[in-house]
């Protein structure tokens, strides 16, 4: 028997009931249904190679107790432990090829930066930085796939959170000794539908008179009340895995979560009341850092398979060797080593934290506002060195079942490199990446995951060392003067005439 999570054990533990709505009907078990079972395998993938005993020490960490947990849990003290926590999680994306955007490493990245900042929490409420070290503790114990919702639904931009329709946005509705109440809603829960529990939080601003929307706390998926609305599933579209190998598999869907009177007990809730700790929970802690340095972790895995796709469809078409083509894939090639080499650059500049380790914050910020035009970019480039063979493909995999179109395929889906069938089958499977709706909706994410370009860009401004810069300029105007250079300058004297 391993000692570190299964990926049976974490299907079945999604078999609890859990309210999820999808085209107006409740689903009964996420893991059977044909909308989301195949993403849920995927996600229980995830586990059973982190417990394969060749990836067991690379994956995992010794939790004590004879338990052993992701080190995505991980607290780094030290540039080589960031960097092995970081080599376990790029081994993790691989298993999606990158598309699984919020996998389990992500909100556990935003609760290991979080607790590396506990005495903020502290200062904000003893007994609140209590119950987050402790939930931090059991949900590391348990190897938890957490999602959260820190955003707001969108509504009225003139208004505050607080002046928005009654009900809008989560908020607190009563309280009494054994816990608060709330209602309201939430997004984006991106991977909701395979995760065990939920991170309820702000990232946006609030304002003071707003306390009854200031609160954060954790929550398990099935909780009496929690009600998740799942937007379409582009799994059950996927015709089949051939025609859609990565749609079928890997889409990790998003939802949003409306909280009809959840009842949260004193101890899931960790900050109360409070619109500035809301904020602080993030961007005071590492909280922010951190989750954000596992997106780009995550991005240069799919970087990777993206640009070899690109070469291959490049080889497929036979135009690999025309110089054009080639100038188009080494400036790809160049795009995505600059990306691995911010990631590089992030860790090497990195500081003490206290004990422990944190990447350099504006080097994250610079490639997330890089990357939020990098990534559609290199999606359309794919695109043109495709041309029309992403779309002089047959209509589904049924096609090959009809001996007189299997011949027809043969004499039309020619390439030198491979034969008709494997060309069909690596076309479609480019198109799932760059042009099907599975597609379009991952450059939408990489676009906005992490917020507008105005938020990115703030967080680059925020973070970015001006005065540095600052004193070179000053230094340089310091370093000469008009009197120097024409010694009949008397400004005194041109003053008083």
């Amino acid at each position: 028997m391993t000692n570190c999570k299964t990926g049976a054990q974490h299907i079945k533990s999604l078999q609890d009931g859990r309210t999820v709505y999808l085209d107006g009907k409740l689903v009964g078990d996420v893991t059977t249904h044909p909308a989301f079972r195949n993403s849920v395998q995927s996600a229980g993938m995830l586990y059973d190679f982190q417990a394969h005993p060749d990836n067991i020490e690379m994956m995992t960490f010794d939790i004590g107790g004879g338990r052993r947990a992701n080190r995505a849990w991980e607290m780094p003290k030290s540039y080589e432990q960031m960097l092995s926590r970081r080599k376990a999680l790029q081994a993790w994306s691989g298993v999606s090829y990158g598309f699984m955007g919020r996998s389990p490493d992500h909100v556990a990245s935003a609760l290991v930066g979080q607790c590396m900042g506990i005495d903020l929490f502290k200062q904000h409420s003893p007994e609140r930085a209590k119950a987050l070290l402790d939930y931090f503790d059991y949900a590391r114990k348990s190897d938890l796939f957490m999602t959260y919702v820190i955003i707001n639904p969108q509504a009225e931009r003139a208004k505050s959170w607080g002046e928005q329709d009654e009900d809008l946005v989560a908020r607190i509705v009563d309280e009494d000794s054994s816990g608060i109440t709330i209602r309201g809603a939430k997004m984006l829960g991106t991977s909701s539908i395979m995760a065990n529990e939920v991170l309820v939080a702000n990232l946006q601003p609030l304002r003071p008179g707003e306390e009854d929307l200031a609160f954060s706390c954790a929550l398990p998926m099935n909780t009496k009340g929690l009600k998740v609305l799942s937007r379409k599933s582009y799994e059950a579209s996927a015709t089949s895995v051939y025609d859609n190998p990565l749609a079928s598999r890997f889409d990790e869907n998003d939802a949003l979560m409306y909280f009809d009177d959840v009842k949260v007990p004193w101890d899931r809730i960790f900050v109360y009341r409070d619109t500035k700790m809301c904020a602080t929970q993030f961007h005071g802690t590492p909280g922010h850092a951190y989750q954000n340095y596992q997106a780009q972790i995550r991005l240069t895995v799919k970087l990777t398979f993206l640009l070899a796709l690109a070469r291959r469809v490049a080889e497929t078409i036979g135009t690999v060797e025309i110089p054009s083509v080639k100038e188009k894939l080494g400036f790809l090639a160049s795009q995505v080593g600059m990306v691995r080499a911010m990631l590089a650059g992030m860790e090497a500049e990195g500081s003490q934290y206290g004990e422990y380790y944190i990447p350099n914050k504006h080097y994250m910020y610079s490639a997330q506002v890089i990357t939020q035009d990098l990534y559609p970019q290199i999606i359309n480039t794919i695109r043109e060195l495709a041309g029309g063979s992403l779309i002089m493909l047959p209509s589904s995999l049924q096609d090959f079942s009809d001996p007189k179109l299997e011949a027809i395929i043969g004499k039309t889906q020619r390439s030198a490199v491979m034969s008709p069938e494997q060309r069909v089958k690596f076309m479609k499977a480019v198109w799932d990446a760059v042009g099907s709706e599975f597609a379009s909706r991952h450059t939408q994410y990489e676009m906005f995951y992490a917020g507008a370009r105005f938020t990115t860009a703030g967080h680059s401004f925020r973070t970015y060392d001006w005065e540095k810069g600052r004193a070179m300029v000053d230094h340089l105007m310091g370093s000469y003067q008009l009197a120097d250079e024409l010694p009949a300058y008397a400004p005194e004297q041109r003053a008083a005439s």
